[in-house]
């Protein structure tokens, strides 16, 4: 009965290797941006674009490597919860900063 616990939490646990590759995806993922941003070659717009797409990469390296989120049966509820909240999150930055510009033009039409 002990092993068949054990085995199981062993088996939501990733292996050294992943951990590895995790890091090693994350190190180029924060060295890019990080060499884009102190040696500026490209104009402005690109820049903040590929580290916005680099960052959203780097979060799903995180969520697939570190936290153990796939598609499988165990971790659905988790990755539904995850979405929920990255939903309810986005809608709260996203019409907070909606009012705030909203409230802005008001103000400055006068």
């Amino acid at each position: 009965m002990a092993n068949a616990h054990n085995s199981h939490a062993e088996g939501n646990h990733g292996s050294v290797k992943s951990y590895v590759i995790g890091f090693i995806l994350s190190v180029i993922l924060t060295a890019i941006p990080f060499g884009l941003v102190m040696f500026p070659s490209m104009p402005k717009d690109i820049t903040i674009m590929i580290v916005v797409a680099l960052a959203v990469i780097q979060v799903v390296v995180h969520l697939v490597y570190f936290l153990h989120m796939d598609r499988s049966a165990e971790q659905r509820s988790n990755v539904s919860t995850f979405l929920f909240t990255a939903m309810v999150i986005a809608l709260l930055v996203g019409l907070s900063l909606w009012i705030m510009f909203s409230i802005h033009t008001s103000m400055m039409a006068k």
